[in-house]
């Protein structure tokens, strides 16, 4: 994810790739983000962290304390933005974890950020600034839609559009799967499910019309649409998608404790 986020970061003129210096404990992947890139890369989060004035923190939540200690040893006293995509730290615990010279965002984006179509939210904490919030929506933004969200909604986006390409995976599949029963050949199945996916989720966003009134818009009176919705309604789609939503915003919340 953080070498989606910098690859587009890079791309979209946002930073210079000089200007970035990635950190891993494992050498192929700090090759890997080197060579993704063009940024410069290290062992040493303190070597990183004396350089950078913007940290992006891209650990698994049980690592975070660790990189941290060792980010705000070497940032001696210097001022630092530190952006954090670990699922379920909250604000207080990132903050408890650095020196007050230390501004705290707290992000979360999804997987399509590896092909410029990811969804973000992000939370300010107590010390960043307008112009870190700035910094956040030009990162996130850089590969997706990116929406800035008090913290007490960041479970709900984690729920949301941070584990909601599973959920769409899963209907493309199902799509494609009721191509291939009515016939399709497998690989044109899954393409025309995908892109009718990617079609829908485009006029959404493009029209801004409600998701209602576009459905409408395909259905006829007694045709074939119809017959569909009402075998999806009748199978209770609506509401699973609703309680998937729900239930791994709960999650997220869990984990955060």
């Amino acid at each position: 994810m953080g070498t989606a986020l910098i690859q587009g970061a890079v791309r979209a003129g946002v930073v210079a790739a000089a200007d970035v210096i990635g950190s891993d404990p494992h050498e192929k992947s700090r090759e890997s983000f080197a060579a993704a890139t063009g940024a410069t890369v290290t062992a040493s989060v303190t070597e990183l962290a004396a350089g950078c004035e913007v940290i992006l923190l891209c650990t698994k939540p049980l690592d975070v304390a660790a990189a941290l200690a060792d980010a705000a040893e070497m940032a001696a006293g210097a001022p630092r933005l530190v952006i954090s995509i670990a699922a379920g730290v909250t604000l207080a615990a990132l903050e408890a974890a650095v020196a007050e010279n230390f501004r705290i965002i707290r992000a979360m984006p999804n997987t399509p950020a590896l092909v410029g179509h990811g969804a973000a939210g992000y939370c300010l904490g107590s010390r960043a600034t307008p112009a870190d919030a700035a910094t956040a929506q030009a990162l996130l933004g850089a590969v997706g839609l990116a929406v800035q969200v008090p913290e007490r909604l960041m479970d709900a986006v984690t729920g949301l559009s941070g584990s909601g390409p599973a959920y769409i995976y899963l209907i493309i599949e199902a799509l494609a799967d009721g191509g291939v029963r009515a016939g399709i050949p497998r690989a044109d199945a899954v393409r025309l499910a995908a892109q009718t996916v990617l079609g829908s989720a485009a006029m959404v966003l493009e029209t801004g019309e409600h998701p209602a009134v576009l459905k409408d818009m395909v259905t006829s009176p007694g045709g074939t649409t119809l017959a569909g919705l009402a075998v999806l309604e009748r199978h209770g789609v609506r509401s699973a998608l609703i309680e998937a939503v729900t239930a791994a915003a709960g999650r997220a919340a869990e984990l955060g404790k």
